[in-house]
């Protein structure tokens, strides 16, 4: 038996809810932020026999993406100015952080 939680971006995860309905893959779904950037995830809590953490991992991989995306460095404001402080810069976001746990017991009631 496996837990596995499963953090995605908030623009996959309704794709990724659909997903794992249409694979009769139970979670729970967390809304949670995170991040240097400070935006919106979904956190998925999944219990699963252990053969079937390969296909829900698929299933995350296929359906969550990275993308390109322009934010502003915050100020910091004890350190000198320079010309760069202030302008927008592209950074890599999206895509899944998954953790693969394991479970002594599962219980439903």
């Amino acid at each position: 038996m496996k837990l596995l939680i499963a953090i995605i971006q908030d623009k996959d995860a309704n794709r990724l809810s659909n997903q794992f309905i249409d694979h009769d893959i139970r979670a729970t779904r967390l809304s949670t932020t995170g991040g240097f950037l400070k935006s919106g995830n979904t956190t998925f809590m999944i219990g699963l026999e252990d053969d079937r953490v390969d296909e829900v991992l698929e299933l995350i991989k296929t359906t969550s993406h990275t993308r390109q995306q322009f934010m502003t460095p915050p100020v910091n404001l004890d350190a000198q100015l320079d010309n760069t402080s202030s302008y927008p810069v592209e950074v890599q976001v999206g895509g899944a952080t998954v953790f693969v746990l394991p479970v002594d017991q599962f219980h439903q009631f």
